[in-house]
């Protein structure tokens, strides 16, 4: 009892994570916390065993001869092959619950271009993260689309609407945000860690991205997939805004049209 307490304990308790910055974080969270407590009650558990095993059974001084021979203790061979797979099955069960409240079983039912739905006329696409995007659209606000282009070594982004292309990703705080990805070269991976997603991005097919950013800052965005010598230099940045400020950025950045003569 002590040792599963105490376990739980350090699993709500001990945070190893970066700063949460999207709706999508809580989600992801709750998976983590329950997979340390796991981690940390089984670690505690075999460290005692260990090294109560070493104190309990060290040769004493005069023993030369070899220890009892013990074979076959069937109440134990049922014990360590149940639990562990009960903890197996128990994870693969909940971490499949989490990716799937994640919006992750959405591409497997259709295609990237065929995924998508209709809120208040403007189309919504499907993919990892639509749970949150589509809670948000419920709310009133829609998504902001913006198409993603990763290529060695750099990802560009591109916002539809207003005809805008950046080297950095401005997304407003509160509002649902779609990606809508593609690689122009080799598999490449968008990862912010304080968002708690990541996604492939694949040449000729467009995977989707879907999350709700909530704290304004500047964080990092990581290709987490080997995608060539200077994989480790390929890094940008997401800017979360106030709204307002976000609609500044649009407004300054968006082309004059063109004036007949």
């Amino acid at each position: 009892m002590v040792l599963v307490l105490g376990g739980l304990w350090i699993g709500q308790n001990v945070n190893l994570l970066p700063v949460d910055a999207s709706a999508n974080a809580s989600v992801y969270d709750e998976l983590f916390r329950v997979l340390f407590s796991i981690g940390a009650i089984l670690f505690l558990g075999i460290l005692g065993v260990l090294v109560f095993s070493l104190i309990q059974f060290r040769r004493r001084s005069g023993q030369l001869g070899d220890g009892l021979a013990i074979e076959g203790n069937l109440p134990l061979e049922i014990f360590w092959t149940a639990v562990p797979a009960f903890v197996v099955l128990f994870v693969g069960l909940y971490s499949f619950d989490i990716y799937d409240r994640m919006g992750g079983m959405a591409p497997l039912s259709h295609s990237a271009h065929d995924h998508h739905s209709m809120v208040a006329g403007e189309e919504v696409w499907g993919g990892i993260g639509s749970s949150s995007s589509q809670s948000g659209s419920e709310t009133g606000l829609l998504p902001v689309p913006i198409e993603v282009t990763a290529m060695q070594f750099a990802f560009l982004f591109h916002y539809p609407k207003e005809d805008i292309m950046a080297g950095e990703l401005h997304v407003p705080a509160g509002r649902p945000v779609s990606l809508k990805m593609e690689a122009k070269d080799v598999i490449h991976a968008f990862w912010v860690p304080e968002f708690r997603i990541k996604q492939d991005v694949i040449p000729g097919q467009p995977t989707v991205l879907n999350f709700t950013p909530t704290k304004p800052g500047r964080y990092p965005i990581v290709c987490a997939e080997l995608c060539g010598p200077y994989h480790g230099g390929m890094r940008s940045t997401v800017v979360v805004e106030d709204p307002e400020d976000f609609d500044t950025w649009l407004t300054n950045n968006t082309k004059a049209p063109v004036s007949e003569a």
